[in-house]
Formats: structure tokens, C-alpha cells, sequence
């Protein structure tokens, strides 16, 4: 590989707002936003998730390769300008793919997509073979919706269940009658799966072993994932020993500002507090953390943002990659967004998706919904 011909010259940006399809996040007499980080000094849980900005990426190369990236949404333009200022004139050749000269940041994520992008796409291989290699071609994912009135959800699911999805995601806090709901889903939706993420919401052990008691009567919820605090490790662990359900911890690296980091896994199954994981993090950490899960015999998924097609074909890279992620992963948004912004869908057969094809990430941009959908553009060389 050239080394010169491998320096970032360029960094064009478009940010989008790219809204749900109507109806699809939660019942229309609820109202109770997701994006659990504060904005602009508002609270936590106070914005909807697609009313945030997403910030995509074109990184051009000396050569004219070309690496896409995605950010999280609600991105932060000075650090955004400050790293990209950095990185100009830097060769992704000399790069350690595995530890870029980035501080861990919410926008860390984003510039690695477009690194290994480019570095993929000139080596002319898939994204995964960066990581190890595919070990499958197909990637279990799960339905989705937020919160919903018992009346909706059972018909609500069942659509689901006749597309070919055999699990759905819930958000859920202790407003909600997650009994009556798998009551319903049970009814309507036979064989169907679930998973709870109540995001922290069921608060404590003594809100969450009444619920988990009536849950197991009706045998239909897969794991619960976040069911209490966070530092509540000990309590996680009592709530493994007090059911048979298995009990998730979601580390996701892009929440910096809530201080998670990988070595929250380790500790877990040091306190042998989880039966597995949904994990967020890039690339490169992603792949350590699975490699964890999978030394200490533990399953995982690939979590997410609800997100846009470029960060989506990325997660399918990472989770055929891992050998330990075999639940169900949260690769839905293209169910949820009104566009995916790419020029071919991801292949969807519910309840998989298929890995992309091709150099790289192997997608290409739909141009005409990226300007549809554009509501600013920047260019940094």
C-alpha cells in the first residue's frame, strides 16, 4: 500500500434529519422521548430520537478512495472540526486501526467507520475481513418498538411475527404494564420473543422481582436487558440467581458522558452478575469486548441508536464477525427511519439480515435522499 497516496486530503460532511415513518416509535397517546442523553442543557429524556441531527461522512484519500461514515446523533461540531483538522495530512496507512490517535469521544465512532472504510476499500476486501473474517453470512436481529398501549400491542407485534421476525424489542419504564403486554403478545403473536430494556427505568430490585416473577408465568420474554441501576451489580447478580430469565448488560462506549467503558464487562462476569451482553463501541472495541463475551462462554448482540444505512452495514460487519453474537441485534432502523439513506437496502429476511457485499462497507449513498433529507453541509481540507 502507498503510504502517500493514503493521506486524508478532505472531509466533506451533510447533516441529515431523517424522521421516523409515522406511528412507528410508540402508541400516538404516549409521549415519551428516547434519547436518554441531555441536549443543549435539556434533561435526559426529553427529545425524540429523530429529531436529532445525524452527521454523514465522505473522507477522501490522496488517491481519491473514499471512506463513508455515519455519527451518532446529536454530534458535537467542534470536536468534529477539531479532529478532522487533525487528521488532514495523516496517512490511514500508518494508522493503528486498532487505537487511532483519537481521545474516546461520541464522535470516535464515526471517524473509524470512514478510516477502516478506506483502508478496506484499498486493499479492494470486505470491512470484516479487518476484523478476523465473517463467521456468518447472515445476522439474527429483532423487531422494535418503544412504549405502546396493551390495547395496540398485540396486533402490533403480530404484523412482525407474519413478516418472519420470531423476536421483538421493547423500551419500557414502570409506567408500563409489561405483564399485560406479553399477555397480549402471547395471544396475538404466538412464539414470539421478547426483550425488555427499561433503560435503568425498573429502577431496583424490589420494583423488577414482582414484575420478573409474572413475566416467567407467561414464558415468552428472551432476556431483560438494563433492568435496574447500573452500579447495582450486586443486585444484577441477585436477580440472575432469582430467575430464569437472563439478565443483559448494554455497555455502549458512545455514552462517554455516562463514564461506560469496557472494563464494565469484565466486571460483570466477575460478579457473575450477566448472562450476556448488548454491546456498542466501533469497530475495534466492539471486536475486544465479543472476544470477551465469547472467552467467558457469554452470548451477545450489537446494540444501536435506531440509526441510518452506514452505521447499520457496519454493525452487520461486526456482529457476522463475532463469534459470541448470537442473540438477536438491534439492526432495525431502517423499520423505523423514513429512509436509510442508502442506494440499496440492506437485504432484510426477517428475522436476518444479510452481510453486505463488496469492498469496504460494500453500500453505496442514495444522493437524491441524502440532499432530501440534508439540512447542512461542511467541508474541511
Amino acid at each position: 500500500m502507498d503510504i502517500n497516496a493514503k493521506t486524508i486530503v478532505r472531509f466533506d460532511y451533510e447533516e441529515v434529519i431523517v424522521p421516523a415513518h409515522p406511528g412507528v416509535i410508540n402508541s400516538e397517546s404516549l409521549n415519551k422521548p428516547l434519547h436518554m442523553l441531555p441536549v443543549a442543557g435539556k434533561r435526559a429524556w426529553s427529545v425524540q430520537f429523530d429529531e436529532l441531527p445525524k452527521l454523514i461522512l465522505r473522507m477522501t484519500l490522496k488517491d481519491g478512495t473514499v471512506g463513508l461514515a455515519e455519527f451518532y446523533r446529536d454530534h458535537n461540531w467542534s470536536i468534529i472540526e477539531n479532529i478532522s483538522s487533525m487528521l488532514l495530512g495523516q496517512s490511514i496507512a500508518e494508522m493503528p486501526l486498532q487505537d487511532l490517535p483519537i481521545a474516546l469521544c461520541r464522535e470516535y465512532d464515526g471517524f473509524e467507520c470512514a478510516i477502516w472504510d478506506a483502508y478496506a476499500k484499498s486493499l479492494d476486501v470486505p470491512l470484516h475481513r479487518l476484523l478476523g473474517g465473517a463467521v456468518r453470512s447472515h445476522v439474527k436481529i429483532s423487531a422494535w418498538s418503544s412504549h405502546r398501549t396493551v390495547s395496540e400491542i398485540g396486533p402490533w407485534v403480530r404484523q412482525y411475527r407474519e413478516q418472519g421476525f420470531d423476536c421483538i424489542k421493547f423500551k419500557c419504564d414502570l409506567e408500563d404494564d409489561v405483564v399485560a403486554w406479553c399477555k397480549e403478545i402471547h395471544k396475538h403473536a404466538p412464539g414470539m420473543k421478547v426483550i425488555f430494556d427499561p433503560n435503568q427505568r425498573w429502577e431496583n430490585a424490589g420494583n423488577a422481582r414482582p414484575i420478573i416473577r409474572d413475566l416467567e408465568k407467561i414464558g415468552n420474554v428472551l432476556l431483560l436487558e438494563d433492568p435496574i441501576q447500573r452500579w447495582m451489580i450486586q443486585d444484577y447478580a441477585n436477580l440472575r440467581q432469582f430467575s430464569a430469565i437472563p439478565i443483559a448488560l448494554h455497555v455502549s462506549l458512545p455514552y462517554v458522558f455516562q463514564g461506560q467503558r469496557p472494563y464494565e464487562a469484565v466486571n460483570a462476569v466477575a460478579h457473575g452478575a450477566v448472562d450476556g451482553f448488548n454491546f456498542n463501541g466501533g469497530l475495534a472495541k466492539f471486536k475486544a469486548m465479543a472476544d470477551m463475551a465469547a472467552m467467558s462462554g457469554l452470548p451477545c448482540w450489537h446494540g444501536s441508536e435506531v440509526d441510518l444505512g452506514i452505521l447499520e452495514a457496519m454493525y452487520v460487519h461486526q456482529s457476522a464477525a463475532a463469534a459470541s453474537c448470537t442473540w438477536p441485534s438491534d439492526i432495525f432502523g431502517r423499520m423505523i427511519r423514513s429512509h436509510d439513506l442508502l442506494k440499496t437496502p440492506l437485504i432484510v429476511s426477517p428475522p436476518h439480515i444479510r452481510l453486505p457485499e463488496g469492498p469496504g462497507l460494500g453500500i453505496e449513498l442514495d444522493e437524491e435522499a441524502v440532499r432530501r433529507f440534508k439540512v447542512s453541509e461542511r467541508t474541511i481540507r
